[in-house]
């Protein structure tokens, strides 16, 4: 009998991750600096999806995009053309026209540019022991407590009785003031320690300190409340009314920042999903000749509460924007090209999954989770406890983008969103 090399043996038949970092040449390197600080620019300009999706606006016209509605002016859209339409100004998608109809279907990776944040109520401000605020409803699956006592700005649009969209941005700039939502100081907190940590902050109690000035004379109510309005209405010019019908959203001011002594990661807000959004749109960038399916990068909005409403993943921007593309490469339009088209069409779902932290690790599966370092994650379903509601992607489509992750030098993992029961 021949003797067995147990050592070629386990390698051949055994699989192990590889940590990116061993890999990278100098050039790479160098590469990756480029591409995290652009990402950093990114982020600092895009921290709601109506920032994200005029940043997103701004990058593919400077990469040679055009608006849909000049496209359906022209009456035709030819292979190699570079498409953009915007949805209510809070989710867009880029068409890059592919060599087939794309009746024969297209390929599209798919993010979204929403973040767990706090919103304004539509009568938010208020006054109380000479203090002036802004009440609250948070948004998508905040932890409370880690909204207390940081830095806060205020973003968004609010329209005015004459029907003009408004920008508001305060906190980013160096010398702008920022908001802070206040806590009790330790002395003080006896009954709140007490609490769990989803019940030591409670959601009616994400009120946002707006001002402590009082303006007026002896006889003046609500003296603080006032000041914050004249100061709005110096700066923006609207009045409280106005709050009713605005888009007002509370996020953590600050730019994003290299972490470690290394700068091997980032610190920022909206990772969750602007990471993948980022690298879906510097890939659609980077495509120099036309694909042969038509690829599609979707940034869509509302993720963060279930992708619902007509600016999220389940409205009918994206194939409405597909049917009138097709309708544009056929002389006889149907709605049944529209429904093959569809049903050739391959998406990627690009989002962001758990990467293992050894301080938590007993939320974990080790083995399948990722690591940070390794590479891209390969999710194949998600879901809670029983895969509830999950989206299972069939065998065949996972070994198809693996082959190609692998054809290609792309260091990927696979990953799974923690323990089973978490």
């Amino acid at each position: 009998m021949s003797e067995v090399n147990y050592k070629e043996l386990q390698e051949k038949l055994s699989h192990s991750f590889t940590n990116v970092w061993t890999k990278l040449t100098d050039v790479q390197l160098e590469e990756l600096e480029t591409i995290s600080k652009e990402y950093k620019y990114f982020l600092d300009h895009g921290k709601t999806e109506r920032t994200s999706a005029r940043e997103i606006i701004r990058m593919a016209e400077k990469n040679g995009y055009h608006p849909i509605e000049k496209v359906l002016e022209s009456g035709k859209v030819e292979k190699g053309a570079k498409v953009y339409a915007i949805n209510k100004d809070k989710s867009v998608a880029l068409f890059f026209i592919g060599e087939k109809p794309m009746s024969e279907g297209v390929h599209v990776v798919g993010s979204h540019i929403d973040a767990p944040r706090i919103d304004i109520k539509p009568f938010p401000l208020y006054e109380d022991a000479d203090m002036a605020f802004l009440k609250t409803h948070y948004y998508g699956g905040i932890k409370k407590y880690q909204w207390t006592t940081i830095p806060l700005a205020l973003h968004g649009v609010v329209i005015d009785k004459d029907g003009n969209k408004i920008d508001v941005c305060i906190g980013e700039d160096d010398n702008d003031p920022i908001f802070v939502i206040t806590d009790l100081l330790p002395h003080l907190a006896k009954d709140q320690h007490a609490k769990t940590l989803a019940e030591g902050i409670s959601g009616e109690g994400l009120n946002i300190l707006a001002g402590s000035v009082p303006y007026g004379d002896k006889d003046t109510k609500d003296k603080v409340k006032l000041n914050v309005m004249r100061l709005l209405n110096e700066k923006y010019g609207f009045v409280e009314q106005d709050f009713t019908v605005a888009e007002l959203e509370i996020v953590p001011a600050g730019k994003a920042r290299d972490v470690g002594l290394d700068r091997g990661m980032i610190s920022a807000y909206g990772h969750d999903d602007r990471v993948c959004a980022y690298a879906s749109l510097r890939a659609i960038f980077d495509m120099k000749n036309a694909p042969q399916k038509t690829a599609i990068a979707y940034f869509s909005d509302k993720e963060e509460v279930g992708s619902m409403g007509n600016t999220g993943a389940e409205s009918a921007f994206l194939e409405n924007t597909i049917a009138e593309l097709i309708n544009l490469q056929s002389d006889s339009y149907s709605d049944l090209m529209l429904r093959r088209a569809l049903s050739n069409t391959e998406v990627l779902s690009a989002d962001v999954c758990a990467g293992y932290d050894p301080n938590f690790a007993e939320a974990y599966d080790r083995k399948n989770s990722g690591l940070m370092g390794y590479g891209v994650q390969l999710v194949k379903y998600t879901g809670a406890r029983g895969k509830g509601g999950c989206n299972d992607a069939n065998s065949e489509f996972v070994a198809k983008v693996k082959n190609i992750f692998d054809a290609n030098d792309v260091m990927w993992q696979v990953g799974e969103l923690g323990k089973v029961d978490q």
